[in-house]
């Protein structure tokens, strides 16, 4: 191709200027699974950065939770709030953000309903890191719920012979749990049609997990028929781990069966909700 100006000269353009001209342009590179997860996590975050209301579950409900059952089981179970509260905090600290884990599921139920997810399954990103994203998200909701639980027991006579060794184990290995068992919650949120839906499975569910365990009480003082649930229960063991570690007498049966425990939620509810969210 060639130019004429205006005085007769003709001018044939440069091959390299028309190869930058017609040549497609360069797309961006992909980002790494890494990358697309903590994206997607920062996007959570800023959803509760907008909506500070959020927080209500991390914060009044772990405070509520201590301080009624302290006072109010206290003096009969263990003749003190005092001396109950060295029994009760790691078992409330556990159960709580285990209660919190459900919201992961609402949270992908809305933005199916929103149609948002239609928008992410587009994108040429690692199709998990949507769903991950989530779950780093909650993290810092578990997180803020263990340290206003952890600080709201100090200031009531909490005294963990662990120290902070012990204490910062024991909220790892709830927020490892935690992390894990929110892949049920991501599943149900494919699965069911409506958020309300969610919550009501997750408390049909969550609820017999939380109370009949040995956050409370000792499951010796229970008849022997429920001592087999009670002891078979994931939660209870999470609390013996969690208790043992901030007692500072590890217990690492226990806390190898929290680990193996999680990593069975990962491995068995991870892959049945990527089938799910495939196939949407």
């Amino acid at each position: 191709m060639s130019t004429t100006t205006e005085t007769g000269t003709t001018y044939a353009p440069a091959p390299d200027a028309l190869a930058g001209v017609l040549a497609p342009g360069v797309r961006p590179p992909r980002p790494s699974a890494w990358s697309a997860s903590i994206t997607f996590g920062w996007r959570a975050m800023l959803k509760i950065k907008h909506v500070p209301e959020q927080l209500f579950d991390v914060t009044a409900f772990p405070l509520i939770m201590t301080l009624m059952f302290t006072y109010l089981f206290g003096g009969a179970l263990a003749g003190s709030p005092t001396e109950y509260l060295q029994f009760l905090l790691p078992g409330i600290l556990t159960t709580s953000i285990v209660m919190i884990t459900m919201y992961t599921g609402v949270e992908v139920n809305k933005d199916i309903e929103k149609g948002v997810f239609d928008r992410f399954r587009t994108l040429p990103i690692w199709r998990p890191s949507t769903l991950i994203g989530y779950l780093l998200g909650d993290l810092l909701r578990y997180t803020l719920a263990s340290i206003v639980i952890l600080v709201v027991g100090l200031a009531l006579g909490f005294r963990p012979q662990g120290g902070v060794t012990g204490v910062v184990g024991g909220i790892l290995l709830v927020l490892v749990f935690s992390f894990a068992f929110s892949w049920l919650w991501t599943m149900f949120g494919l699965l069911l049609r409506s958020e309300k839906a969610v919550m009501g499975m997750s408390m049909m569910l969550l609820m017999p997990l939380t109370f009949l365990s040995n956050v409370y009480v000792d499951p010796s003082t229970m008849p022997g028929w429920l001592q087999i649930f009670v002891n078979a229960s994931p939660i209870t063991h999470l609390v013996s781990a969690v208790r043992s570690l901030m007692a500072g007498t590890p217990d690492m049966g226990e806390v190898t069966w929290v680990l193996v425990c999680s990593a069975a939620f990962v491995v068995i509810f991870g892959a049945l909700t990527m089938r799910l969210y495939n196939r949407k």
